[in-house]
């Protein structure tokens, strides 16, 4: 088995082909995503291949280590995730073709007029094993 990332992107991504923003739908069709979406990890829940799936809200800290004492926080400028990744969910599949094939699946989530998004999702592996730095 593999994990695989895919990330729902806000923007920086090629546009999709139903690209109105969830902040222009409905209740309704705000609904009818979100049930898509649990729908679909729950299929995968059964099959074993679902991780973990979280949206993200658009707020967002810097924080970094300064040494002793309290950590400078700041709310931005960020590059951003916060201005770019909407969400994810993480899959544990048998093959790369598999995680092709559920990123086609979730990217088919219905968003304005009930359409289907049609939206690109980045589909990244988890790193397995440290790369070799070292050179020879």
């Amino acid at each position: 088995m593999a994990k695989y990332l895919l990330l729902k992107h806000y923007r920086g991504n090629p546009q999709a082909v139903n690209c109105v923003p969830m902040d222009q739908w409905t209740p309704e069709e705000v609904t009818a995503h979100i049930d898509y979406m649990n729908a679909f990890a729950d299929r995968l829940k059964e099959t074993g291949e679902f991780v973990d799936a979280q949206a993200l809200a658009p707020q967002g800290t810097w924080v970094r280590s300064d040494g002793e004492g309290r950590p400078p926080v700041t709310d931005g400028p960020f590059a951003e995730t916060k201005d770019l990744i909407a969400g994810w969910m993480a899959i544990d599949v048998d093959s790369y073709e598999r995680a092709l094939e559920l990123a086609g699946e979730l990217s088919a989530a219905p968003g304005a007029n009930g359409e289907p998004i049609h939206e690109w999702l980045e589909l990244r592996p988890f790193l397995t094993e440290m790369p070799n730095t070292v050179a020879e």
